[in-house]
């Protein structure tokens, strides 16, 4: 099985991630394919589930006639240059893609996956009523998988959905998928939370915490579009599915929600979006703590990343991170999630177990590069 980025054209890119490459969120067809090894979450002990909260959940008919109306269908145009024409010098192949979208707000702000419009020339929004319209793309985060495209309605045209906490999601509750997969916008599918907390691949190949997991079945072109609560509110975008092929296997994943919506306000606010940054690779699997990786391999080509805030912090291969900033750290997953809640330039103390002795140490966060190193 591997974990892919919902394709809107075909081509693969393929790599395997062993251990993480570590940063956090600060304030974003082709296919690509990424074999993640990833752990499993719970949000809070307290939170009520949607099935069981004071608001009557709705039907899957009631949530497709509230929320239809504000999901709508993305195409884009692709212009890739190669090389080896007949007589030489290089060629321009046109493609096209399509995914979903959300509409955000009244303004004409939309989001959808980051991966659906990355490297687009041109990139159409059609709505359900027929009505479609060019869209720019006001910004875009890799690292989150989230982009923001705008278009220019009337407001009359725009129906904003709600979004919910995606913290408040647990195992079990009952979601909704709107897409336009194979090209078949409107299509509606419906399955439950099958986990939480989940981390996944980012097109740069950065860590999503956070992810819902769900069996709900999504498939390419389902992209950008929303996963509903029983509520009918967005509790995150549609993204990455665990398949053999390209097919749903009942293994899907959506960005959480708050994610989105953090890097969409900031998009919309015409800040620019940063993450802080550590530096290392981490073992997904290790437990009491996030070990960072002991040998290199070909995702990680040093496991302490040269002139990093954690190499100038003094961290090397195989120290366990423990704590930080007094908060216990159990897992690679919630060490990618406490980091994440800091801005770069924080100066952060940890906890950190060396050749069976524990120590504490001061690293000051960086700001992510663009991209994950690879081997």
């Amino acid at each position: 099985m591997s974990l892919k980025i919902l394709p809107v054209v075909a081509g693969a890119i393929a790599g395997a991630v062993v251990a993480l490459v570590i940063s956090g969120g600060g304030g974003t067809t082709r296919q690509v394919t990424t074999t993640v090894l990833s752990g499993g979450g719970s949000s809070s002990a307290t939170s009520v589930p949607t099935s069981l909260a004071k608001t009557q959940a709705l039907t899957v008919n009631q949530i497709y006639r509230k929320d239809s109306p504000g999901v709508v269908d993305v195409t884009v145009t692709s212009h890739t240059t190669a090389g080896g024409g007949l007589f030489g010098g290089s060629t321009t192949q046109e493609t096209e893609g399509e995914g979903a979208g959300v509409v955000y707000d009244k303004k004409g702000d939309i989001l959808t996956d980051q991966h659906v419009v990355s490297g687009a020339t041109s990139v159409t929004v059609h709505f359900q009523n027929g009505v479609n319209a060019k869209a720019r793309v006001l910004g875009q985060d890799a690292s989150t998988d989230m982009a923001v495209i705008r278009v220019s309605v009337p407001a009359s045209e725009l129906h904003p959905i709600t979004f919910a906490d995606s913290s408040d999601a647990q195992v079990g509750d009952a979601v909704v998928a709107i897409g336009s997969p194979f090209s078949l916008p409107e299509t509606v599918t419906s399955g439950i939370v099958s986990a939480v907390g989940r981390s996944i691949p980012a097109p740069n190949n950065y860590t999503i915490s956070g992810a819902i997991q769900t069996d709900a079945a999504i498939n390419p072109g389902n992209s950008g579009g929303p996963l509903l609560d029983a509520n009918g509110a967005v509790l995150g975008l549609n993204d990455q599915i665990d398949t053999n092929s390209d097919q749903s296997s009942g293994v899907g994943f959506a960005t959480p929600g708050n994610t989105d919506m953090q890097v969409a306000n900031t998009v919309i606010s015409g800040k620019k979006v940063t993450h802080s940054y550590v530096g290392v690779c981490l073992n997904s699997t290790s437990v009491g703590g996030a070990q960072i990786a002991t040998t290199p391999d070909s995702t990680c080509p040093t496991p302490v990343v040269a002139g990093s805030p954690a190499a100038k912090a003094g961290l090397h291969p195989g120290d366990t991170i423990t704590a930080v900033n007094g908060k216990p750290i159990s897992s690679t997953n919630q060490f990618i999630a406490v980091v994440g809640a800091y801005r770069p330039g924080r100066t952060v103390t940890m906890r950190v177990r060396h050749d069976g002795t524990t120590h504490t140490i001061k690293v000051t966060l960086g700001v992510r590069p663009a991209s994950a190193p690879t081997g």
